[in-house]
């Protein structure tokens, strides 16, 4: 029996994600699903999205049907049992006939046939077991009853509650389960009107005027796209971009895939515009996504930047966990370990200083990420402010409020954007990702 064509992408993809850290959402839109069609491509990001978002509770349910120490099986097996289960939990058109079997032929498929009797067994065995609702808590404790509900590692539940609170923390894990919107940049009324005519419906944004939610039809298949005149860009990632502000000269020191550098080269149609990149190939997509003329890339470590001149903007988006997109990017949560935070802070704090050399008297540098943790965060803004004389943290209320007088800002509620002087984005509190930036200034000397 042969494998459905969406099944089978969707296992390569899951294999991929778990033995090379690759990323499931680049995969989903990559050469190889172009050729499916349009149903078989819907079904097997469900699949894959799915799976990934719900893999210990998927794991809880094999694990009670196994004779095996999941540990013990092959990625090959383990990734087909996923999928059978999360069809057979979740997926209620999927009849458990045709979960059980594709998966089943699924092990075959991968050169495993010795174990497809126990997967089947195993398949069968879910299916005629009772599911158990998760526990809201366990001895009163909130940590381990919202990981098992929301399939999340208790010890980011743990570290969120601490910060957020339980009712946040309750509905980012809510959040990061969902399918997420798909956000659009729009320079022009004219690529509104044009994305309309290729049968995209679009919807008004909750957070920027220049936002656009899609409502249907897909966006990566027009020629406004392709040709780079729309980017899908996360309202949160928006307003950080807008923050920025306007400039004659702006550097932007991370700047793949490219979001934010076109939005910046919108902004600023007559400034000088730098955009570093530390990897050659993301450099040449970079390039060719953004083709402004006013814009240069640049292939270099923003460690070390190849040039003395001074920007009176700067944004340092800097590379970080990404805790803020598990909705996008499930797979982060299952290889995220607190020892990362760690390295990926040494390197934000570096990136962060050399960032502001580059900054002119009385210029401002944007720092974000799209990490919900104070270790990428405030700890780095505070930790280089410590001991860089001529540079002021701004509030970024007043940000805002420029942006709301321009009516460019939709959000009323300023508060619930903020923390502190620091701008700052929760899913599940906001209907995008989850962003902090901090704004910085270097002083005119007296």
């Amino acid at each position: 029996m042969p494998v459905s064509l969406a099944r089978a992408a969707a296992f390569d993809i899951l294999l991929r994600v778990e033995q090379t850290n690759a990323y499931a959402s680049e995969l989903l839109h990559s050469e190889k699903l172009e050729n499916l069609s349009t149903p078989d491509q819907a079904l097997a990001t469900e699949l894959v999205m799915g799976v990934l978002r719900w893999r210990s509770r998927l794991d809880e349910v094999i694990a009670a049907a196994s004779s095996r120490p999941l540990s013990k099986l092959d990625p090959e097996v383990l990734n087909a049992l996923r999928l059978g289960a999360y069809q057979m939990r979740f997926l209620t058109r999927v009849p458990a006939r045709a979960a059980i079997n594709e998966s089943v032929e699924l092990v075959k498929r991968a050169q495993k046939r010795s174990a497809a009797p126990f997967a089947n067994a195993v398949l069968r065995k879910i299916a005629s077991a009772e599911i158990e609702p998760p526990p809201a808590a366990i001895n009163g404790d909130p940590i381990p009853g919202l990981a098992r509900e929301f399939s999340h590692p208790d010890w980011l539940i743990e570290r969120w509650i601490a910060q957020f609170d339980t009712q946040r923390t309750s509905l980012i894990c809510r959040q990061n389960q969902r399918r997420p919107s798909t956000a659009v940049r729009l320079d022009s009324p004219d690529v509104e009107k044009e994305l309309e005519s290729d049968v995209i419906e679009l919807a008004p944004g909750a957070l920027l005027a220049s936002a656009r939610i899609v409502i249907a039809g897909d966006v990566t298949r027009t020629h406004a796209f392709r040709e780079g005149r729309v980017f899908i860009q996360d309202e949160a990632s928006q307003l950080v971009a807008a923050l920025v502000g306007t400039g004659s000269r702006l550097l932007d020191c991370c700047a793949a895939p490219g979001g934010k550098t076109a939005a910046l080269a919108a902004r600023n149609p007559e400034a000088e515009i730098i955009a570093v990149e530390l990897h050659s190939h993301r450099a040449d997509l970079l390039r060719a996504r953004v083709t402004a003329a006013h814009v240069q890339v640049i292939n270099a470590d923003a460690l070390q930047l190849p040039f003395t001149d001074d920007f009176d903007r700067v944004l340092a988006d800097v590379p970080c966990s990404g805790t803020g997109t598990l909705a996008r990017n499930p797979e982060i949560k299952w290889r995220l370990t607190a020892e990362d935070l760690r390295d990926l802070q040494v390197r934000q704090v570096g990136i962060l200083r050399a960032a502001l050399q580059h900054l002119a008297p009385g210029g401002r540098a944007v720092y974000s990420t799209c990490s919900l943790e104070r270790e990428e965060n405030e700890d780095v803004v505070e930790e280089v402010l410590r001991d860089a004389a001529g540079f002021e943290l701004r509030d970024c209320r007043a940000e805002l409020e420029r942006l709301r007088e321009t009516g460019e800002l939709l959000w009323h509620d300023l508060d619930s954007l903020l923390s502190g002087k620091f701008l700052r984005t929760v899913p599940g509190v906001q209907p995008c990702d989850g962003f902090f930036a901090a704004v910085v200034e270097r002083v005119v000397s007296g």
